[in-house]
């Protein structure tokens, strides 16, 4: 072998061993951030109430509006004029100008105990609510008993849950 190759072959391989030149060391830098929150509360204020109607041969429906505007029958039930029906509100506090959402767990119906119900749905006045300067924001329920026709007496119940978030 010519050592003019020999003395090129240990120069190129010499040439790809050699380290490459540092470059500058480069920074960059971000910042940390937390957002902490004051404990959610909740608190029941009032009950959803539907009032005393009187049945008939005929269904109908009571409903009460969730945003506190009142009762409404349809069909075959008579409201009696005594009988104080309200929307249920319950009062929550927070961190100011945060976000909540509310969620419904209603039941299906409400019974008398002895085997007799009426189908009930819920409404909300509002499903995301805003905090307030004072901390502090309510929520109000509302629904829709169905009452069957020839409906037995008695005083339904049920129990729902409110759940609040932070959004």
């Amino acid at each position: 072998m010519n050592i003019r190759k020999i003395l090129v072959a240990i120069a190129a391989i010499a040439a790809t061993a050699a380290p490459a030149p540092l470059l500058a060391a480069q920074t960059a830098s971000a910042s940390g951030r937390a957002l902490l929150l004051l404990p959610l509360t909740l608190t029941k204020v009032n009950d959803l109430d539907f009032g005393t109607v009187v049945p008939s041969s005929s269904s109908g429906t009571v409903s009460i509006a969730a945003d506190g505007s009142g009762q409404s029958v349809t069909g075959g039930v008579t409201p009696v004029a005594s009988g104080t029906a309200t929307r249920a509100v319950f009062a929550g506090g927070g961190t100011a100008g945060q976000q909540v959402n509310i969620f419904l767990a209603p039941p299906a119906s409400l019974s008398d105990g002895n085997g007799n119900s009426v189908p009930i749905s819920l409404s909300l006045d509002q499903s995301v609510v805003t905090i307030d300067s004072t901390r502090a924001f309510s929520v109000g329920i509302g629904g829709t008993v169905t009452v069957g026709a020839n409906q037995a007496e008695g005083t339904y119940t049920g129990t729902f849950t409110v759940l609040a978030q932070y959004n």
